[in-house]
């Protein structure tokens, strides 16, 4: 995947703004790639669920510290990824 992370989940793990800003881009751009920081305590798996949770999105993936989050835009017109 040659997406570049367009957040960082640091030391202070998930906070309401950083939940609000995914939950943003998301409607924005559909698909959105998240690095976690290695000063960063909990465990990738468990911050991608609880963000999926929280924004109403799948998640697609995680590898290692990348989360990729994926949520269809809510108006279909607006929609960039069609899936068959």
């Amino acid at each position: 995947m040659t997406m570049d992370p367009i957040f960082q989940i640091g030391k202070s793990s998930l906070t309401p703004e950083l939940t609000e800003a995914v939950d943003e881009a998301l409607e924005k751009r559909e698909l959105i790639k998240i690095s976690v920081l290695k000063n960063c305590m909990d465990d990738g798996h468990t911050l991608a669920d609880m963000l999926a949770e929280r924004t109403h999105s799948q998640v697609v993936q995680v590898i290692g510290k990348k989360i990729v989050l994926y949520r269809p835009a809510s108006n279909k017109e607006k929609r960039k990824i069609v899936l068959p």
